[in-house]
């Protein structure tokens, strides 16, 4: 079973920026594939930006191309979305999410474990 625990969420102005990390819980966190996902009310949790088990390869949706990086840390079980030129439209609860598999990481399906949510409110 992995935990996961975001953190780094908040108010922020359109423009400005934010660090979301993510801690999973376990000793093989560098097998585990891990996304970012986020929700906005009324809407559908969509996929936002995935890497690779070892970091090597990295996934984004097209409205965050050249604003979001996706990294992660193996030693400290950590995953980050650095957040920059934030816009009202990036207002959601974001989710981490990992799996063992690396088939499907742009799809809700290719993740088994969740965190439970971090608020990011842009105001414009």
């Amino acid at each position: 079973q992995v935990q996961l625990v975001e953190s780094g969420g908040g108010l922020v102005q359109a423009g400005g920026s934010l660090s979301l990390s993510c801690v999973a819980s376990g000793r093989t966190f560098s097998s585990y594939t891990m996304g970012w996902f986020r929700q906005a009310p009324g809407k559908e949790r969509e996929f936002v930006a995935a890497i690779s088990a070892s970091g090597d390869f990295t996934y984004y949706t097209d409205s965050v191309k050249g604003r979001f990086t996706i990294s992660r840390d193996n030693a400290k079980n950590t995953v980050t979305l650095q957040m920059n030129s934030l816009k009202p439209e990036d207002t959601a609860i974001y989710y981490c999410a990992s799996d063992r598999r690396s088939t499907q990481v742009v799809s809700r399906d290719g993740y088994a474990y969740w965190g439970q949510g971090t608020q990011v409110t842009v105001s414009s």
